[in-house]
């Protein structure tokens, strides 16, 4: 490029998605015929269920779904979203207050647009998903970490949270079950979260996206439920990607007071506009059917939960809490890092940098921890089939071991 054709600092001011590089560059060795063990993205293995994907079937063949829909959404799915809100969350919302996105992330981008102005900080309890930061700093915002470790059960608490806070928080981002740990607040701490976010006047961005994924009769506290009078500064952000097995579909959605909802969807319509017809069908499919076949699929990551727990808390050298949520194993690996490891007995100084060793040297693919505010740290989603599982865990064994 000339020295004129300069790109925004907006956008250079980011960092790009660790977890997508990673997945990119496994599928990119995959494509080339090497056979890569892909423990990187927060994807399902398994297939859309059938009912759903035959609803869209038929929502193709339908004339009514080739045009566009209103920019926040179907007015049917709006209601399903509402309902399915009163089912899971505990309480009621008004459709008008639902915006259907592009996805998850595009829930949090727009709320994130909508909250902030320059120099406003928002508090993001760490380890946190990669994409947090970057879209406060998007936004104009200042993202302030807030780290608790292992030994805290990878949880803050409220004495933390205070101790972040200065007359410039505007908000706080809770997502539990948690991505990259797996960590699954109690209701005694959301509860007293929701009342510091209150008592301090804080935007609540809850995102429930693994909100169905708990194990160990761990079950999601909803902070709206826990204290109503939040609700009047909460954002729920949620979508189909995880719990029905549709991260391709790119149907999320976020619920916020009514002046906030028609905010995002006044940006959404100079942005993207709808989500696509065809895909909200399917997702009103989704959220209308029944659970049996979303219970299928968690009690398969929970077999895998224990499985790739116990392969890696074997290995010397990684600590691993066993995750009560979601579909992620998130190791302490220090114990490897400045070790002579693997046939080339090199070194790693950084999780970064046995990630990248992992990759290139036995073709197994994890997310470092340095993307999540958590250096020294490597995640593995266990969001794979049993086999590839095994697979990746007797391949990592064995190069520690050689």
């Amino acid at each position: 490029m000339a020295d004129w054709q300069t790109l925004s600092d907006r956008v250079q001011s980011v960092a790009p998605s660790v977890t997508l590089a990673v997945d990119a560059k496994a599928k990119a060795m995959k494509a080339e015929g090497v056979d890569v063990i892909s423990f990187g993205a927060g994807e399902p293995n398994f297939p859309t269920p059938d009912r759903i994907a035959q609803a869209a079937s038929r929502a193709c063949l339908d004339p009514r779904n080739h045009r566009y829909t209103p920019t926040a959404g179907l007015p049917e799915l709006k209601q399903a979203i509402a309902d399915k809100t009163r089912r899971d969350s505990g309480f009621d919302v008004d459709p008008d207050q639902v915006v259907v996105t592009n996805g998850g992330k595009q829930a949090v981008y727009e709320t994130l647009q909508v909250l902030l102005n320059p120099g406003d900080e928002v508090i993001i309890p760490a380890p946190y998903w990669t994409s947090y930061p970057q879209m406060v700093i998007l936004a104009g915002g200042r993202p302030v970490e807030v780290f608790s470790g292992a030994g805290d059960g990878y949880m803050p608490t409220v004495e933390k949270l205070e101790a972040a806070r200065t007359p410039r928080t505007k908000a706080v981002i809770i997502n539990v079950p948690s991505n990259p740990t797996g960590a699954v607040w109690g209701a005694d701490l959301m509860e007293a979260v929701g009342r510091w976010a209150l008592d301090n006047h804080i935007w609540v961005l809850s995102d429930d996206i693994y909100e169905h994924l708990t194990y160990d009769g761990a079950r999601t506290p909803y902070i709206g439920a826990l204290v109503p009078p939040v609700r009047d500064q909460l954002i729920m952000l949620n979508g189909v990607a995880k719990t029905y097995a549709m991260t391709g579909w790119r149907v999320g959605w976020l619920i916020a007071p009514l002046p906030v909802a028609k905010a995002a969807g006044k940006l959404q319509g100079h942005m993207t506009s709808n989500v696509a017809d065809v895909s909200q069908r399917a997702a009103l499919a989704a959220l209308e059917g029944p659970m049996d076949q979303v219970e299928t699929m968690r009690s398969a990551f929970d077999r895998r939960r224990g499985a790739i727990v116990s392969a890696l808390a074997a290995l010397e050298g990684v600590s691993c809490p066993v995750p009560r949520g979601a579909f992620y194993a998130f190791c302490d690996v220090s114990g490897l890092l400045g070790r002579p490891l693997g046939p080339s007995g090199s070194l790693s100084e950084t999780s970064t940098q046995l990630s990248e060793r992992l990759l290139d040297e036995i073709h197994v693919a994890a997310v470092p921890g340095e993307a999540f505010g958590a250096p020294g740290h490597l995640r593995f989603s266990y969001a794979l089939s049993d086999e590839d599982l095994a697979e990746g865990m007797r391949r990592l064994s064995a190069w520690i071991a050689a």
